[in-house]
């Protein structure tokens, strides 16, 4: 079950570094994939999320309440700044690239 952070904590930044990597590319001409990375972006930030909370469900069924009550602050401040920053990001490649697509 410890997995599930690892798994989380890479989902998490594979959700920052796709749009992040289509906004580097977005100089090219060739910029048909951004859609494409967006959705995989904003995929593999919803499935880090649902990793937490099966962890967090994990803690539950064990009952080892004093881990959930210490990680359950950070594990939600940590989950919206993910939320937040994927959705962000992603807004900005959108306009970025919508406004390169109707010129």
């Amino acid at each position: 079950m410890g997995l599930l952070n690892v798994g989380s904590l890479a989902l998490g930044l594979i959700a920052w570094i796709l749009p992040i990597i289509s906004l580097v590319k977005s100089e090219k001409r060739n910029h048909d994939n951004w859609a494409i990375l967006s959705v995989i972006s904003i995929s593999a930030c919803a499935i880090s999320l649902c990793f937490q909370i099966f962890y967090n469900n994990h803690l539950v069924k064990i009952a080892d309440w004093s881990a959930l009550m210490d990680t359950t602050g950070a594990v939600t401040f940590v989950s919206a700044v993910l939320l937040t920053v994927t959705i962000i990001l992603n807004a900005i490649t959108l306009v970025i690239y919508r406004n390169r697509t109707v010129n």
